[in-house]
């Protein structure tokens, strides 16, 4: 979380649960059961397989311990709540140990549209499906492992990878094109946006031209990287990341599809 955020990280008991409120509970119900709805017929079968897997439901607000426990049984992920936000080498850390830091706060009733920091809605139901699938989890955990190993100067293209992946990331279907990426499945502006395709450009994912992409965190995304299997992520870490990327900053970023944020 920022300096000027108006939330704080919710603490475990000293039995390990989180006390989350009445409140906090009918506010995840509602998040749960409209993005639940909306995604039918746009996410892949992989999440929604995930979110049973998760047995994440509409009327309580998840224990961080059940997730956690669900994912150890499928794939051998975990979890791990983190206070605020946290350093990048923190973060990759945690991935490379096979644990997904999770933010404990849940947003309030006037940010239930939009919240700019990742809460827990955002980081259990949009991030943890997914990690029930092993390829999606074997690349999550490698990217931190090759991110530990490439170290800060690598850190900002790196995160691109991560952007247009696990964040904003969109796969081909027998179905059709389906969501994939937390930041699209958790919130409803960017699911109607990817999903409706006239606003935005979708590009087969490229390793060297997400590497080249800039992004802006807080508007919907104008470029989407499009893959056919999560297959195809183990293979991206499977790649000489470092190189690539050393290759990129030579080559130099596209230029942004959108404009420059007001200071």
């Amino acid at each position: 979380m920022t300096k000027q955020s108006s939330y704080t990280a919710k603490l475990p008991g000293r039995d390990g649960i989180y006390p989350y409120t009445a409140e906090e509970d009918a506010i995840w119900g509602e998040l749960y059961e409209r993005q639940m709805k909306l995604l039918a017929n746009m996410a892949c079968q992989e999440y929604l397989d995930g979110v049973k897997t998760l047995g994440l439901r509409r009327d309580k607000v998840p224990q961080l311990a059940d997730v956690g426990r669900r994912l150890h049984e499928t794939t051998g992920f975990g979890v791990e709540g983190v206070p605020a936000l946290i350093p990048p080498s923190r973060f990759y850390e945690l991935l490379s140990q096979g644990k997904f830091p999770l933010a404990t706060f849940l947003r309030r009733r006037e940010h239930i549209d939009y919240i700019e920091e990742p809460d827990l809605f955002h980081e259990v139901f949009g991030h943890c499906p997914l990690l029930t699938n092993q390829s999606y989890a074997n690349f999550v955990r490698h990217f931190g492992t090759a991110a530990m190993h490439l170290g800060k100067g690598y850190s900002w293209h790196l995160f691109r990878i991560f952007w247009f992946t696990v964040e904003f990331g969109l796969i081909n279907t027998p179905q059709g094109r389906r969501c994939f990426g937390a930041g699209v499945v958790s919130s409803p502006s960017e699911a109607k946006a990817a999903m409706d395709g006239t606003a935005c450009e979708f590009r087969p994912f490229d390793l060297m031209s997400v590497l080249r992409t800039p992004y802006r965190i807080d508007i919907v995304q104008p470029i989407y990287y499009v893959i056919d299997s999560f297959a195809d992520l183990e293979a991206i870490v499977a790649q000489d990341i470092g190189s690539m990327i050393d290759k990129a900053k030579s080559l130099g970023d596209f230029t942004p599809a959108f404009e420059a944020k007001a200071s």
